[in-house]
């Protein structure tokens, strides 16, 4: 029995048909950036979420990866609460594929 192996985009919310697929990719990288530096501080859900100024039960949807409920806007103003720096860089794309947004951060926060 052979299966067929198809090679996915590079973005899951794509491939599994989301709305706003790319919308969805930012706010995830943004979330487990988000979770990352809550992981490096060892700090419990009550203390992140008074840091943050949303509710122990809000940090815990991000905990789990929740998306709904975040725009991208607040998750960029929550990493601003983490002491991280937030630039955007707009560009003119360089290639014939549709424009498309890239997360990239500067120090990637790395918490085993």
């Amino acid at each position: 029995m052979t299966e067929k192996i198809t090679r996915g985009s590079g973005n899951i919310f794509a491939d599994l048909g989301f709305d706003n697929p790319e919308e969805m990719e930012t706010k995830a990288q943004l979330v487990s950036q988000i979770n990352a530096i809550i992981k490096q501080r060892k700090l419990t859900q009550k203390k992140a979420g008074e840091l943050l100024g949303i509710s122990q039960s809000r940090v815990s949807d991000l905990a789990r990866g929740g998306l709904s409920g975040f725009s991208v806007d607040r998750l960029l103003r929550l990493l601003n609460k983490l002491d991280q720096e937030v630039e955007i860089v707009v560009k003119r794309k360089r290639s014939r594929r549709p424009a498309t947004t890239t997360v990239t951060f500067a120090d990637q926060i790395s918490v085993s």
